[in-house]
């Protein structure tokens, strides 16, 4: 990482103590105060060396004695405040982060989220985060301390015997020539540190949130070695870190000692020759002692900086992603309607010159239920996801009740969609508070009257506290089916006049299918309705089937109709009538009804 924007991560850091510009300039009045106080203390101890002992003066004696009391109370309470002060601002800054980068992550798109692992993003949310905490409330206060300190006790000591200060602070050059250096070779090792530690994050994230899939395949010594070559990696970068630590921080702690060194070899000759007194050369060494720490902790506070940067660097790698997918300067709320879709010539691409939908012409009447059909690949969830604008067409545009859905406010529009995936997602949370997920306000009587619709009443009653049983994380201890049902009750909770269905019933059994395409049917009375499905029993609730392939719509109409005309529907409907007819004998070995019978 070059110079300069090293520096500009380094500024942008100090921008989030803006608002704590209060707390930041007591905490340095705090740290002044404090030396001011320690500087004094030895200021007293010389008095008493050659005020009081050599001439055995009791009586001032006591009052110095008492002096230094007094004054290391008082640097008592400046330390302590300080340090509540620094503390709270801390953590307050770490909160500003933390939430300004979750503001930031819960309005990127979902192509942002293609492009990044959970465990990289969840590494910068906290170990990164952490480190820069440290820096900001705590290590910069020590920092500017030591410039401080350094800069008073440098003056004082000239004061004292500009002779004996110059040879203590001819190792300056120095110690700033190895600070630099250290400053240089640091940032990118640490920066790899990061990173390493996001890597391990990410297995590590992975291998819970499948563990299923681990155990299903018996991966378990496979995954666990992946992560040890993982933490291995850290390890190594580590210890590349700690070398370099090892290297520069002992050498820059020393070269003060040898200047320490000089100074009583020269003081101790001018004491000797009546040129400095016993309290002055005491004195002279105390504040030279004074120096020593600052110079010592020198390149352990460069190296936070250089850290707490790193991971600046890559929290702002986050928070500088575009918004792919936001509102416009000019968006408006959604005019009411009754839902009348139309796709006008859409084109969209994951991948630049890779269209996944090419001129795709779609007409979609108010309350109209088309079916979207096709192989796997075709296009029919993307092009689903462009009605709510998870994605924004390349070419062409989407327009619903007649306004370009990239014109309308994203809150507006996505309020009048009710969306249910194939891999429903629930929290751990309430079954109530699930289903009132998009419509905080509904009542006991509204969130029992979705989920009678999406027919999960009944099995939401038999949990152990009914709709306010807290179901576990994802819905793990629903049923596939209950999970789908309850993602089906949500959605019809926020009143869609679009309901996209994506392979909504494929999680359940025939049965509990034919149930809930009796509630589906009341529910998508009204409202415009776009369904992708592979089983004929769902693909039939559609007024029209249109069929995609390779990105394009190869053919609409009726079932009869398409029948007749379209090669891939009848490929399609004839690989479904085998499965059909194919999960209606096991229902028939089972003693079950057939799915005809059943509906």
């Amino acid at each position: 990482m070059s110079a300069v924007p090293y520096r500009r991560t380094f500024v942008r850091l100090l921008g989030f103590l803006r608002p704590y510009k209060v707390s930041l300039a007591v905490s340095i009045f705090l740290a002044v105060a404090s030396q001011a106080a320690q500087i004094a203390v030895i200021w007293v101890t010389k008095n008493i060396i050659d005020g009081a002992l050599r001439p055995h003066d009791s009586h001032k004696l006591w009052l110095y004695v008492w002096a230094i009391v007094g004054l290391g109370i008082v640097r008592a309470a400046l330390m302590s405040g300080r340090r509540l002060i620094s503390g709270k601002q801390a953590l307050a800054v770490e909160m500003d982060l933390r939430q300004g980068l979750y503001a930031h992550l819960v309005r990127l798109s979902f192509g942002f989220y293609d492009r990044h692992q959970t465990g990289q993003l969840m590494s910068r949310a906290t170990v990164d985060l952490q480190g820069v905490r440290f820096f900001l409330g705590y290590g910069l206060i020590f920092l500017f301390q030591n410039v401080l300190t350094v800069l008073s006790v440098t003056a004082v000591l000239f004061v004292f015997q500009w002779k004996l200060a110059l040879i203590a602070l001819a190792i300056t050059p120095v110690l700033v020539m190895l600070a630099y250096r250290y400053s240089h070779v640091s940032h990118p090792t640490l920066r790899d540190v990061q990173q390493k530690l996001a890597d391990v994050a990410t297995v590590a994230e992975e291998n819970i949130v499948g563990v299923h899939v681990v155990k299903s395949f018996a991966q378990e010594p496979q995954e666990q070695a992946k992560f040890e070559r993982r933490s291995e990696a850290v390890f190594g970068q580590t210890i590349r870190a700690n070398r370099q630590r090892a290297l520069y921080v002992p050498l820059i702690s020393w070269i003060p000692l040898v200047a320490q060194g000089a100074v009583l070899l020269v003081g101790a000759r001018m004491v000797t020759n009546g040129q400095l007194t016993v309290g002055g050369f005491v004195a002279f060494n105390l504040y030279l002692g004074m120096l020593v720490m600052p110079l010592r902790s020198l390149g352990m506070w460069i190296g936070q900086a250089q850290r707490a940067t790193a991971s600046g660097e890559r929290i702002f790698q986050v928070m500088d992603e575009p918004e792919e997918i936001a509102d416009s300067p000019t968006a408006v709320e959604l005019p009411p309607g009754g839902g009348h879709l139309r796709f006008e010539s859409v084109t969209f691409e994951y991948m630049s010159d890779q269209p996944v939908l090419a001129g795709i012409g779609l007409d979609v009447p108010p309350g109209r239920t088309i079916a979207l059909i096709g192989h796997t690949g075709s296009g029919k969830t993307t092009l689903t996801s462009l009605v709510p604008r998870f994605y924004d067409a390349t070419v062409g545009r989407v327009v619903l009740d007649g306004v370009d859905v990239r014109d309308v406010k994203l809150t507006s529009l996505r309020r009048a969609i009710g969306v249910i995936s194939q891999d429903p997602f629930l929290f751990s949370a309430s079954v109530r508070e699930n289903i009132m997920f998009g419509a905080p306000e509904l009542s006991d009587e509204e969130v029992e009257h979705v989920a009678r619709l999406a027919q999960a009443h009944e099995f939401v009653e038999r949990l152990p506290e009914g709709y306010d049983t807290v179901i576990g994380e994802r819905g793990i201890t629903l049923s596939g089916g209950q999970r789908q049902r309850l993602a089906i009750a949500r959605a019809l909770a926020v009143d869609p006049r679009i309901l996209i269905l994506d392979d909504a019933t494929a999680s359940v059994d025939a049965t509990t299918e034919a149930r809930i395409r009796l509630g589906l049917r009341e529910a998508m009375k009204g409202r415009t309705t776009l369904i992708i499905a592979h089983r004929l029993s769902t693909i039939a609730l559609a007024d029209e089937i249109v069929v995609l392939d390779d990105g394009r719509i190869a053919a609409r109409g009726t079932h009869d109709d398409l029948l007749e005309t379209s090669v891939v529907y009848r490929d399609i409907y004839e690989h479904g009538l085998l499965e059909r007819q194919f999960a209606d004998a096991v229902e028939a070995r089972g003693g079950r009804q057939p799915l005809e019978a059943a509906s």
